[in-house]
């Protein structure tokens, strides 16, 4: 896989998967609100696309002539309900479809790993709409990574484990967050599989 587009690209994570797939030497394109939020250093060096993950042509246009998607959409430190990525989602697997782009890697949310009724309230309507994202990844038949970390840190790069179902730790960093969701779309026996992610102890 050499062409790759990450929607969510200048968020937290977002930004260390677009550092990590432009040093692998991929042909990277970015779909983002707002293009001022390119570091300068990799402006040059990506493709954007500006717009509305909630708009399903400008999707469609980020998608097509792509073989790999990356998926890490948030909502920064807004919490209220939201159905934005569940809708981005429904966008992205549709055109992906449409454009016969099979790999799709995911950044949802470890509280996906909770009971019902233990997700700290503050978080519930967030992750109901991440829960709606997975379901919609699930059912899309594409070859999915879906991605659950824990606390995303701020620390340096180091070794992290990865567990299918279950999350193996407390906190990932996010540069090994965002290496992964790039990596993992080379990684078949990461496909239609739900990784917990977390540094190793």
């Amino acid at each position: 896989m050499k062409k790759v587009v990450i929607f969510g690209a200048t968020g937290n994570t977002g930004l260390c998967a677009l550092e990590h797939a432009v040093g692998k030497g991929l042909d990277v394109r970015v779909f983002v609100r707002d293009e001022a939020k390119i570091p300068e250093n990799l402006k040059a060096k990506v493709e954007s696309i500006v717009g509305d993950v909630t708009n399903p042509e400008e999707v469609a246009k980020a998608i097509a002539g792509r073989e790999g998607v990356v998926v890490v959409l948030g909502t920064r430190n807004d919490l209220k309900p939201t159905t934005v990525l569940s809708e981005g989602m429904k966008n992205i697997v549709h055109a992906m479809k449409k454009h016969n782009v099979e790999l799709v890697s995911v950044c949802l949310s470890a509280f996906l790993f909770y009971k019902p009724g233990t997700v700290p309230a503050i978080f519930k309507d967030l992750n109901e709409d991440h829960q709606r994202q997975l379901d919609i990844v699930k059912e899309s038949g594409l070859k999915w990574v879906a991605i659950l970390p824990p606390h995303i840190a701020d620390s340096p790069s180091s070794n992290y484990t990865i567990k299918y179902d279950e999350s193996p730790g407390r906190a990932i960093s996010k540069y090994d967050l965002g290496a992964f969701l790039v990596d993992s779309l080379d990684q078949p026996e990461n496909y239609q599989k739900v990784c917990g992610i977390a540094t190793t102890p």
